[in-house]
């Protein structure tokens, strides 16, 4: 593994890793994270794509794990980001680096955890990517989210947030244990979204609209049934926008695979490397010989 930095396209420094040889590998595979995930819970799934014949580049977004800026250690106060720029700026940059060191004839595949699943329409060189899996993704949109999370998230939107964001200047997750230290504009772009029935496609408008349901990239969706989070229906609905694009969508149980539990987070954990990891491989094999 390799520990890279690299820059946006307005001037910011992210930082990055590489797993595998690029030019040694059949495809290379961008892992795109969730909210405030830093990349490094990642790297067990990473090393074992690897080992299917991938290269893999995980990445940190701004404000986020090791692209958290030093001076910002103890507060996100004042770091001007929100989803587009992780999306538009952030993404697009780390994709952008991937690309210039595969061929033009490599596959460049992405496996985007919750938001780095629904980001997807939103990165302006979306064209390069071949194949999306998507793990544990849906809307935000609180009034469809799964049943057990619905009075947490109406705690969190209407009371902590707001309050968090007003007295601090960012969302303090890290101390309030709730999803990570995140940016204020990410924060409330993020509220406004998940308290919108179409999530960030309805906060965006019709030519983000317009734009998902443009895509015909295929995809390949795993979700699970005791997700925390997300409900079917919320899988289903994020995946309706993008519309055009072929779907193969795969709602996974805990005991189909001999477990109690996989939730929102579970599917990255090393016990699920002989169950669920070969799901991911065996698609992009698939599609990549044809």
């Amino acid at each position: 593994m390799e520990s890279f930095e690299f820059k946006t396209a307005d001037g910011f420094v992210l930082q990055g890793r590489l797993y595998g040889e690029p030019v040694d590998s059949h495809a290379a595979v961008l892992i795109v994270p969730a909210m405030g995930v830093p990349q490094r819970f990642y790297a067990d799934f990473a090393e074992w794509l690897v080992g299917q014949g991938h290269a893999v580049m995980s990445f940190d977004y701004r404000g986020v794990g090791e692209s958290r800026p030093a001076q910002m250690k103890n507060s996100l106060r004042g770091l001007q980001a929100d989803i587009n720029t992780w999306a538009e700026q952030d993404t697009s940059a780390a994709l952008a680096w991937l690309d210039a060191r595969v061929s033009e004839r490599t596959p460049i595949h992405w496996l985007g955890h919750s938001l780095g699943g629904q980001i997807f329409g939103m990165v302006p060189n979306r064209n390069r990517v071949s194949r999306v899996v998507t793990i544990g993704v849906g809307t935000g949109y609180w009034l469809r989210n799964a049943a057990k999370a619905r009075a947490y998230v109406w705690w969190l939107w209407f009371v902590v947030a707001p309050l968090a964001m007003k007295l601090h200047g960012y969302f303090p997750g890290k101390r309030l244990r709730k999803v990570g230290d995140l940016p204020l504009g990410v924060m409330q772009q993020w509220r406004r979204a998940c308290l919108n029935r179409d999530y960030l496609v309805g906060v965006g408008g019709e030519k983000m609209r317009a734009d998902y349901a443009a895509i015909t990239t295929p995809i390949l969706s795993l979700s699970f049934t005791d997700d925390e989070y997300m409900s079917a229906r919320n899988t289903a609905d994020m995946h309706a926008f993008y519309a055009t694009a072929p779907r193969d969508m795969r709602r996974i149980a805990p005991q189909d695979v001999g477990e109690k539990r996989i939730g929102h987070f579970g599917f990255f954990r090393q016990r699920f490397a002989p169950t669920l990891w070969p799901q991911v491989s065996q698609w992009l094999a698939l599609h990549t010989s044809t």
